[in-house]
């Protein structure tokens, strides 16, 4: 008997310290439906991810996500929309707060939720015919599972309106320039091999070390000077008096 077609929608293997999740909806462009985003929710507690000492998040070498599942985001209530992040609409801040290095690996399509996955990711390496963008203005709606926060803190907020009102689609090489890309493949070249090879490198780094360092960075964005400079040396502090393991 053959599995029903949303039985396996996301894997993941070992590489050494790296675990690699892989998205697996190819037949609809890995479009994240809530089944996806429920076993995507459930592979980051799986042991293979857990003791891991960085995540990747693939979608293949043909595409990455092209965004939410369009028939699952119309015609929904304000209940149901609230419902639906207290369930599996959680699963970007869910990568967000993994403890690991965590590197998004980018081929094809990411746009719209596939594009708020690979933002909650610490960095993303693409490939040179990458397409990044958010349309769901288009849609009637709005980036929502922290897709404009990422972005905003990424790229500022005037670049920020320009994506998601003025340019739905922007190709690798502008997404590099804008800060969206922490770096571009070579035309031809897949990108999850330098995914896991930055993530390797990544995952040789003190973990508590880089753990406080990610989350200064991130509160640096929206402190007082007095407040991150603060932050700043109790993370100093903290490091000095362990072992840094």
């Amino acid at each position: 008997m053959s599995a029903p077609p949303d039985s396996n929608l996301v894997a993941v293997e070992r590489r050494g310290e790296v675990a690699v999740v892989i998205l697996r909806r190819e037949a609809k462009l890995n479009a994240m439906s809530s089944e996806m985003e429920r076993q995507l929710l459930g592979t980051l507690t799986r042991p293979e991810v857990t003791a891991s000492g960085a995540v990747v998040i693939t979608g293949g070498d043909r595409v990455f996500s092209s965004g939410a599942d369009v028939a699952e985001v119309t015609d929904r209530s304000p209940a149901e929309v609230f419902a639906y992040y207290r369930n599996t609409g959680g699963v970007h801040e869910a990568v967000a707060q993994l403890p690991q290095p965590t590197v998004s690996a980018i081929a094809g399509y990411c746009l719209g939720g596939g594009l708020e996955l690979a933002l909650a990711t610490d960095f993303r390496v693409a490939a040179a015919d990458a397409v990044l963008g958010f349309p769901e203005v288009r849609l009637g709606i709005v980036p929502s599972s922290g897709g404009l926060l990422r972005l905003v803190r990424t790229v500022g907020t005037a670049r920020a309106r320009e994506l998601v009102l003025a340019r739905p689609r922007v190709g690798s090489a502008e997404a590099t320039s804008l800060g969206l890309l922490t770096e571009v493949c070579p035309p031809g070249v897949v990108p999850l091999p330098r995914a896991v090879e930055l993530a390797g490198q990544l995952a040789g780094l003190p973990p508590l070390a880089y753990a406080l360092a990610c989350q200064a960075i991130d509160a640096a964005a929206e402190s007082s000077r007095e407040a991150a400079l603060l932050i700043e040396r109790l993370c100093y502090a903290a490091l000095a008096s362990s072992d840094r393991a």
